[in-house]
């Protein structure tokens, strides 16, 4: 009994952010990922201390998240509205009347109370909850088919850089912690959903038009079995994609990473980094590998008329 009483009052385990706070985390010993023993703790220590990364990915921003909340040896779901999800933030409702306020994430604390209630992943929208009509990016996203290696998933890639590039637009890429690569562009928020999806699906039938041998413009695995669907279809309205550093529901518990074209060629595939090498990776970095994203402003609308 006595031991008893003792385990029944001893404190959670806790983690600290990179700042210094700390979070609090029960069923901290609960394995997440049987694959790699990675527990909830293992988790909520990876979001507090990568959140000063990921965070100017995240706020202001509809977030629809995964929840595992037994792990992945069982089903998981998306949530998009914090509604009874204690310690979640909602989207302020009078940026988009009529509509129920979506999770967001702007503190550090925000990541570990959507870990303390399964959160895996975190997918965003390519707009912000202030302009949420008018898409502030847009994301290609590499999706290799059947029988694609990984050096045409890069070529893939980079091909796309390339058109983008002599259409004016600079872009930007993340390993998706999946199966390919997201090659994101940073726009003005003045275009809305419809034009800038019209602009990304001529920009996909274009390359496949060119290299039909690499690129195919229809989605379905049928279409794609050696060749790579450039995914238009994340830049629609209400469409997400993986956040840059979600980590990932699936085994080894892999980490969408940004990284630079130039160091594209040594990245081995696209779950290289997972919840712990992610982190090492970070601590050896001497600026993020973004860092120029952040002060681009660059319209839709030139490359658009360029592209026809």
């Amino acid at each position: 009994m006595k031991a008893a009483a003792r385990r029944s009052t001893a404190a959670p385990p806790r983690t600290r952010a990179a700042g210094g706070d700390a979070f609090t985390v029960t069923h901290a010993s609960r394995v997440i990922d049987p694959s790699t023993g990675f527990t909830k703790l293992d988790l909520a220590r990876y979001y507090a201390t990568v959140a000063r990364w990921a965070l100017p990915h995240l706020r202001g921003r509809h977030a629809f998240i995964r929840r595992a909340p037994e792990g992945l040896k069982r089903p998981s779901f998306f949530q998009e509205h914090p509604e009874g999800l204690p310690g979640l933030k909602g989207t302020d409702p009078a940026l988009w009347p009529g509509h129920a306020p979506a999770i967001t994430f702007e503190t550090a604390e925000d990541l570990v109370a959507a870990v303390q209630l399964g959160m895996i992943e975190i997918h965003t929208w390519n707009s912000t909850a202030a302009a949420v009509l008018q898409p502030d990016r847009l994301v290609f996203d590499v999706d290799p088919g059947e029988n694609v290696a990984w050096d045409q998933v890069r070529q893939a890639a980079m091909l796309t850089r390339t058109l983008l590039g002599e259409l004016g637009l600079r872009s930007w890429v993340k390993t998706t912690g999946g199966k390919g690569l997201h090659v994101v562009v940073p726009i003005v928020p003045e275009a809305d959903f419809p034009a800038a999806k019209a602009f990304c699906r001529r920009a996909v039938e274009h390359l496949a038009r060119t290299l039909p041998q690499l690129f195919v413009a229809k989605s379905g695995p049928r279409n794609r079995v050696g060749r790579v669907f450039v995914d238009y279809l994340r830049n629609g309205q209400s469409q997400t994609t993986a956040a840059a550093f979600s980590a990932r529901a699936r085994p080894g518990l892999s980490v969408s990473m940004p990284v630079r074209w130039e160091e594209l060629d040594r990245v081995s595939g696209p779950g290289e980094w997972n919840i712990v090498s992610a982190l090492e990776r970070l601590a050896g970095l001497k600026q993020d590998p973004w860092a120029s994203f952040w002060k681009t402003r660059q319209s839709l609308l030139p490359a658009a008329r360029a592209l026809g």
